[in-house]
């Protein structure tokens, strides 16, 4: 038998849209569809910065957050990090320039102005005393007076035995060549002085034409 027809819309028809749809065939109504898993709606205005997307998963920008109050400006910081590490203000090595105390420092300098001064009043042959006996009395306890007084006394012995030989020239040559043992003499007085002053800058001077009689 043929079927009778239908009346419209009783949504039997293939062809008729869905109920409560928009209009097309096979379509669900606008706004049906659930939201992505996951996924918000974007605020107002947009998403901020980045880390703050809800699927980003919470993490700070590359490179962190700045710590509170910003960073520091560039070359308030020593090299090594915060204020303390790093580069000693004031200078190399301990207090005084170079001397764990004022002991040390005056030593040393007696060590090697020490020098000159024997070598004017020894006529050039006892310029070794005064160094050695800083060498003795305070460079057993001090690595830095050993230090300064070795390199004295080494200095001031070579130029003493100069000193000798040219006092023996100035006999054989029947005082032919007495100005010999003079210019002997100025080579220990100008560079003691000189390695005095350095001294008291804290540094080593480092004496020429010298021969390790003494070792550090």
């Amino acid at each position: 038998m043929t079927e009778p027809p239908r009346p419209p819309g009783s949504g039997d028809d293939p062809t008729s849209p869905l109920s409560g749809s928009s209009g097309q065939p096979g379509y669900p109504p606008p706004g049906d569809y659930p939201p992505p898993t996951g996924d918000q709606p974007p605020p107002p205005g947009g998403y901020g910065p980045p880390g703050d997307h809800p699927s980003s998963g919470g993490y700070p920008p590359p490179g962190g957050y700045p710590p509170p109050g910003g960073y520091p400006p560039p070359g308030e910081y020593p090299p090594g990090g915060a204020p303390g590490v790093g580069y000693p203000t004031g200078g190399y090595g301990p207090p005084g320039g170079g001397y764990a105390n004022n002991d040390d420092k005056t030593w040393t300098l007696i060590a090697h102005f020490g020098g000159p001064l024997g070598v004017i009043v020894g006529g050039g042959l006892l310029g070794w005393v005064a160094p050695l006996i800083a060498m003795m009395t305070r460079g057993q306890q001090s690595p830095v007076v050993r230090a300064h007084s070795v390199a004295a006394v080494n200095f001031q012995i070579t130029w003493a035995i100069a000193g000798l030989l040219s006092w023996v020239l100035t006999a054989i040559t029947c005082g032919l060549l007495f100005f010999v043992p003079f210019l002997v003499w100025i080579v220990p007085v100008v560079f003691g002085i000189i390695a005095g002053v350095k001294a008291n800058e804290g540094a080593l001077y480092r004496y020429p034409m010298t021969y390790a009689f003494v070792k550090r």
